[in-house]
Parts: C-alpha cells; structure tokens; sequence
C-alpha cells in the first residue's frame, strides 16, 4: 500500500471513529494530571470555590442498557472518565437530555382473494431507542472545599435540620 493510501485509510478511520465518541470536551482552562473516575464528584450546584478546567458531554449510545437509570449511569460514568482525564475531581452537571438513536418496528400482513372480492389487512408497531444525554462543566474544587475524594456526593440538597426541642412546631389554620 502506497503512502498515500495509508494516509487515506487513516483519515477514513479517524473520521467514522470520531463519529462513534460517547463523550467530549471542550478546554476552557489548564488541564491537571489525570486521576481515577472514582475521585470525580458529580455536583448539582456549584461549591464555593473552583476551577473551571473544560465543558464536556457524554452520552449513552452503544451501551446495551435498558432501563432509563441505566442510560443515566452509563452517561454519567462517561463524563467522569473524561473529567478524570482531565484532572478534574468534580463535575457541575448542567443538563440531561433523551435522545433518539434509533428504532425497531415489524408488521405483518395477509390478503385473501377469490372470483368476486379480496381483502387484505395488516398490523405493525415500532418503538424508539433511546439514550441519555448529559452535559456539565469539569472543574476542580480543592480539599479545603469539599475536593477531597471519598466526601459523599452532594448532588442533592441535604435534608432541612429538625426543629429545636421545646420549640413550637408552626400548625396552619384548616380551610374554610
């Protein structure tokens, strides 16, 4: 094969494998050495201090999962390895999203016909394939900020503290 050639295969290549990415990010800052996945905290609103590092998006195409939550956990294990990558130990999720990648339909038919008449009918059915799309900000929050690996993830609110003892717990009038 000529030189040429290879360098087209190689092009070709490239091309249909870019296609297939599950995840990607764009560079808004300096990258950190890469980390594991496992130290990547996944953040539902911003903690006090970070590092915007890059924007990234992964997706749950390819991954033979079934279930909505599945396709979920398949998008966000995605975006930590690429945030891992990037040596980033939190995410900022800023949007999920479903999207189609496909569908499966089948149908079946029969006719009947004689001298004088026919008839004829049919039934079919399809369904869509989905996958989850996820989109976020890799960041960096140092340890002093909640950064440190092994901190629960903080992608909830935690719960309202219980009332004082020996305070009145407020009771609204009923309806009239």
């Amino acid at each position: 094969m000529t030189c040429i050639g290879r360098t087209i295969l190689g092009a070709v290549c490239a091309v249909l494998l870019a296609g297939c990415s599950t995840s990607s990010h764009v560079l808004l800052g300096t990258p950190r050495p890469p980390i594991t996945p496992d130290q990547v905290r996944i953040y539902a609103q911003p903690p006090a201090h970070y590092e915007q590092i890059a924007s990234i998006n992964a997706n749950s195409s390819a991954s033979l999962a079934l279930t909505g939550q599945q396709n979920m956990d398949k998008a966000l294990e995605r975006m930590k390895a690429e945030a891992a990558k990037l040596g980033a130990n939190g995410i900022l999720l800023q949007g999920v999203s479903d999207a189609q990648t496909g569908s499966i339909g089948t149908g079946v038919g029969s006719s009947s016909y004689g001298s004088h008449s026919s008839v004829g009918g049919g039934v079919g059915g399809s369904f869509a394939l989905t996958s989850k799309v996820t989109q976020g900000l890799a960041i960096y929050v140092p340890p002093d900020q909640g950064g440190a690996p092994g901190a629960p993830f903080p992608l909830m609110a935690p719960p309202p503290p219980p009332p004082a003892s020996g305070a009145a717990t407020p009771v609204s009038p009923p309806p009239h």
